[in-house]
């Protein structure tokens, strides 16, 4: 029976020895907090009470309590196990379980206890709504390196947090392989659903790139927003992207990752429209059909091709008149924007987040000795950078191409440090820029552990800087013009001098 607050029986529903499948009991009552209004009360053949489906029951339907009436041999009612939500600081489980010898000893006050138990989820700091923050859990999957799947999940973190999330929960699963579903199986997934109900979320954000299915999958069982890593990216990128090509770039990027999901949208990506997910320049226009999605990526491509040309000519422009370019390049939130408003005494935007900067900066630097270059500060990397996003900023990394030095700032304070250098690396040497020389500056020296900083030099060589002390600049300084003005210089004169020889050779020769 399914009975309100007064007594009065709701509803009465009959199921067999095992399960009782209860009706649609329609949308919860308004205010975090509140509870459904009506407690469920089961009879039971077994010895056992309460079972899992029933504590599931009373989470995913917010009901007011459990009930189950132990039925004696004799067909008179015994023992009685009941439950009840709990705020999730209350204690590790969503519910509080008790029992009674005998239903007759029953002497609580359920309004009494009821108003109590609401008074304390609307007090629960957990369940306060934080301005529009939507609550999500993260959830990690590894097959086989803990560590590196744990500094992902951190920096999902960051991520979400950047995007707007307000995180209520992690989970990291080890797995053999991915389920083909939903990655991480379906009892995985219903433990979740009870968490994001105990917990308040509102989305589920996944550490990697869900295929279409998978976002179908979980989305439909779950009921909750469902967002993969790429899709958090694509959301900062649509909130930090100012230029019009920088908006270009992230509606490219959100259009191809989109179009293979079109076909889902109506039921599992709906949830993504006007909220995190599903920002941007793009945010109207990926309500689309798969022919009109199309000829908008064409489109976009070719505006985007027009933008690269004119970026193309004025680099030419720069080239002959011989100013030298460096790129500054790095992990995101390195400080690399930073070190550019130190150096050239500029008001780049600079933020603790991800993707702070999207569009590329360019500002022009000279040196004492009346010598000038152009310094670039660029987008940041993360490690395992969807190609999507790769491809789709692929023009606005193409400046990286004509850069004569890469200055690669990295966060010293950071202890994955080494990682982002290889994940940074790695893109580096995907763009063909291998050959290209590198200064590395190991950045936030002034927090650093010193011996953690002295291996770190030893190891990969660089100079210790802080863009926020100045400490290291002048050194800084100097190994930059060394490396753009005095080795060109000997390389000219050293090809000079080859040239000469070879023409007193064809003199003689003569």
């Amino acid at each position: 029976m399914l009975l309100d607050r007064q007594g009065r029986v709701d509803k009465v529903v009959v199921g067999d020895a095992h399960r009782v499948f209860l009706p649609d009991l329609g949308a919860r009552r308004a205010g975090s907090g509140r509870f459904r209004g009506v407690r469920l009360v089961l009879s039971s053949l077994r010895p056992d009470g309460l079972t899992h489906e029933d504590l599931t029951d009373l989470v995913l339907l917010q009901l007011d309590a459990v009930v189950v009436v132990q039925a004696q041999p004799d067909g008179l009612p015994g023992p009685v196990h009941y439950a009840t939500l709990l705020p999730p600081d209350a204690g590790d489980t969503p519910w509080r379980v008790e029992r009674l010898r005998d239903v007759h000893q029953w002497e609580e006050d359920w309004r009494t206890v009821l108003a109590d138990l609401e008074a304390q989820f609307a007090r629960s700091p957990q369940l306060s709504e934080v301005g529009d923050q939507e609550g999500a859990i993260l959830v990690g999957i590894t097959l086989g390196n803990p560590r590196k799947a744990r500094r992902s999940l951190d920096e999902l973190e960051r991520l979400a947090e950047t995007a707007g999330f307000r995180v209520v929960d992690r989970v990291l699963q080890q797995r053999n392989k991915l389920d083909g579903r939903t990655c991480i199986g379906s009892g995985k997934l219903a433990e979740l659903v009870l968490n994001a109900m105990h917990l308040g979320a509102d989305a589920l954000l996944f550490d990697r790139e869900l295929s279409p299915s998978q976002l179908r999958n979980i989305a439909e069982e779950t009921e909750l927003k469902v967002l993969d890593r790429t899709q958090v990216i694509l959301d900062i990128f649509a909130q930090h992207a100012t230029s019009r090509e920088g908006k270009l770039q992230v509606e490219l990027a959100q259009l191809r990752y989109r179009m293979p999901r079109i076909a889902i949208m109506p039921r599992a990506m709906s949830r993504l429209t006007g909220g995190i997910g599903g920002r941007g320049p793009g945010e109207t226009k990926l309500e689309i059909n798969r022919r009109r999605a199309q000829e908008r990526l064409t489109r976009l491509e070719r505006e985007l091709a027009t933008l690269a040309r004119n970026r193309a000519t004025r680099r030419k422009s720069r080239q002959k008149a011989g100013i030298p370019i460096v790129s500054i390049v790095g992990y995101t939130n390195a400080g690399k924007s930073t070190l550019l408003n130190r150096m050239t005494r500029s008001e780049v935007l600079v933020e603790d987040k991800l993707f702070a900067t999207l569009d590329p900066t360019t500002r022009r630097f000279r040196f004492p000795e009346e010598r000038e270059i152009i310094l670039t500060d660029t987008v940041g990397f993360i490690e395992d950078l969807p190609d999507t996003l790769v491809q789709a900023f692929r023009s606005t990394l193409e400046e990286l191409e004509e850069a004569d030095l890469l200055l690669h700032v990295l966060d010293a304070a950071d202890e994955d440090v080494e990682a982002h250098l290889a994940s940074v690396q790695e893109v580096l040497d995907g763009l063909g820029l291998r050959d290209v020389p590198t200064v590395l500056a190991w950045n936030k020296a002034e927090v650093a552990d010193p011996l953690v900083l002295r291996s770190l030099l030893d190891t990969h060589g660089g100079l210790p800087i802080s863009a926020v002390t100045g400490e290291g600049l002048e050194v800084l300084l100097d190994e930059l013009e060394h490396q753009l003005f005095r080795t060109r210089a000997s390389s000219r004169r050293a090809a000079s001098a080859s040239g000469e020889q070879a023409v007193d050779a064809r003199t003689t020769g003569t």
